[in-house]
Order: C-alpha cells, then structure tokens, then sequence
C-alpha cells in the first residue's frame, strides 16, 4: 500500500510541474505591450479566421489539425490557467491564439491568412504584430 500512495504523490507531483513547465512558455510566450488587450479585442475575427482555415482543404492536414485542437481548447470550458491567476488567468487563450496562429503562418504561408482574414486590413495588421509576422506587400488581393 505504501507503493501505491508514493506512486499516486510521484504521478501528482509530475503533473504539477508539467503545469508549471506550461505555465512558463505561455509567459515567456505572450505578446507584450498591448498584445494580449489586442488580442482580445480581435478575438471574433481571428476565431472566424480558424474556422475558415480549419474548414481549407488546400492547407496541410497538420495545420488543420492545430487549428481544430486550437477551436476545442476555445470551446472547453476548462482553461489551462485558470482566470484567478493574475495576468496569465485571462490572457491564455490570446497567448495559445498567437502561437497557433503564428505557427499556420509558418507552415501554410501569408497568403492563406491573406485570403481568410474576415476583419479589417488595420485588423489584420494588428495580428501580423501580434504573431510576429512582417507586414505583406500593401495591395495583395484578398
């Protein structure tokens, strides 16, 4: 029996540094300045932006595949820091949105986010910041 007590404290214990581990990238990983704000105010659009480019069947299954996990974290109502936890509580869902996003961008290219946006260009130039993605050329065609 007391195997099985060290055992649950060891598996208890891992997992409580897992989260801190996770805990540690979203900080080290959030926008600064004014991003995660930013981020919140375009939080429609970029979430219609998603589910466009989830829904593309030219982009690769991978990205599809982040963008999904991506929508399903969004939809759970368990959050991976919870919202008592003062800066990081309401900005994960920003920060992992920003990570995601810069992470499609990387892979499926600027012109898929060109082609998908459905806000404003001001819009898409304050996610372009916000993901670390340097402005495109000013007239591409949507």
């Amino acid at each position: 029996m007391d195997t099985a007590l060290t055992a649950v404290v060891g598996l208890l214990a891992g997992l409580l540094l897992l989260w801190a581990v996770l805990v540690a990238v979203l900080a080290i990983a959030r926008p600064r300045g004014n991003g995660v704000t930013e981020a919140l105010r375009l939080f429609p659009d970029v979430l219609r932006l998603a589910l466009r480019l989830a829904h593309d069947p030219c982009l690769p299954r991978g990205v599809r595949v982040r963008l999904w996990l991506l929508l399903a974290y969004l939809a759970s109502p368990v959050d991976l820091v919870p919202d008592f936890i003062p800066v990081l509580g309401s900005a994960d869902d920003a920060i992992l949105i920003a990570i995601t996003m810069r992470s499609v961008v990387r892979r499926a290219g600027d012109a898929a986010l060109v082609r998908h946006w459905p806000g404003t260009p001001g819009g898409l130039d304050t996610l372009r910041g916000l993901v670390g993605i340097p402005d495109g050329p000013p007239d591409v065609d949507a």
